[in-house]
């Protein structure tokens, strides 16, 4: 049985912890606002302009001419993934959650017979994924000096990914991420971003005749590049706000959860402490008694 002074070490050590988790759900309660705030106001733009290129390519006749980003390279070879994960742990399975459904998608693919890349946004991801895909792994992109995403580091990712593409390294590209839907809920999500997937029905997307100049495909050919760092920008955004989101509810019930070990902590050394004094005071009246 621990002794006194072993019980009083436990609960100052948990309730230090204690502290450290309050506070740490303190700022990542006051750094969601803002990263969820960003995110939201990216998701209009992209899903604007997704509904801008299904305007585009509704009229645009697929042939020689049509645009690689949009048509593809003809094959299904070789699959580039990039799993974009955060810098930072203790964030509840955030990360794990993003890097299990790269890992599961990776896994077909590579039943299927298909050559699989891995790019890493993120060190959390990398450190995950290597382990079993450390071959595969090509690239880790990495932002830790970074203090909040911006479209530049997007314009970073997306500009590798591009060149990767130009020089025939990959054919479909899919972006990994993790959707904001509140602070108890993100969302695993897989994106296709290469060739672009164009939804039948996106938001905003009509069945009106247009005429364009130039032309349909000179404009996706524009649209398409900037596209992927859309999209990849929306997904960096959507990851911040969920590693906050997380980190937030995961300080939460660490902090929780310390209250509860120094509630129990504290009763064992109140009854601990009891027994020692009884036992005592039964030496001190069998000593008076035997006087």
């Amino acid at each position: 049985m621990p002794s006194l002074k072993d019980l009083r070490n436990r609960i100052a050590s948990v309730k230090a912890t204690q502290k450290i988790t309050k506070a740490m759900q303190m700022v990542a309660a006051a750094k969601l606002r803002r990263a969820q705030t960003a995110a939201e106001a990216a998701r209009p733009f992209a899903e604007r302009m997704t509904a801008v290129m299904a305007n585009l390519s509704g009229g645009l006749v697929v042939g020689p001419d049509t645009p690689r980003l949009l048509a593809g390279t003809g094959r299904d070879a070789v699959h580039l993934l990039v799993v974009c994960t955060a810098e930072r742990g203790l964030c509840g399975a955030f990360n794990s959650s993003i890097a299990r459904l790269a890992r599961d998608h990776a896994v077909r693919l590579m039943n299927e017979g298909k050559t699989v890349k891995i790019l890493c946004v993120g060190k959390k991801g990398h450190d995950v994924l290597r382990r079993q895909f450390e071959r595969q792994i090509i690239e880790l992109v990495d932002f830790r000096s970074v203090k909040q995403m911006s479209y530049e580091q997007a314009d970073l990712v997306a500009g590798k990914v591009l060149t990767l593409f130009d020089e025939g390294q990959f054919d479909v590209a899919t972006v990994f991420f993790s959707r904001f839907r509140s602070v108890i809920q993100q969302i695993p999500t897989a994106q296709q971003i290469i060739p672009a997937e164009i939804v039948a029905g996106s938001a905003g997307a009509t069945d009106a005749v247009y005429e364009y100049e130039p032309d349909e495909g000179e404009i996706l050919a524009a649209l398409l590049p900037r596209n992927v760092t859309v999209q990849i920008f929306r997904a960096l955004l959507e990851n911040a706000a969920s590693e906050q989101g997380a980190r937030m509810s995961a300080m939460d019930n660490a902090t929780r959860n310390a209250g509860d070990m120094i509630k129990k902590q504290t009763q064992t050394y109140n009854r601990s402490r009891q027994a020692m004094i009884t036992k005592e005071l039964i030496e001190i009246i069998s000593g008076a008694e035997a006087l």
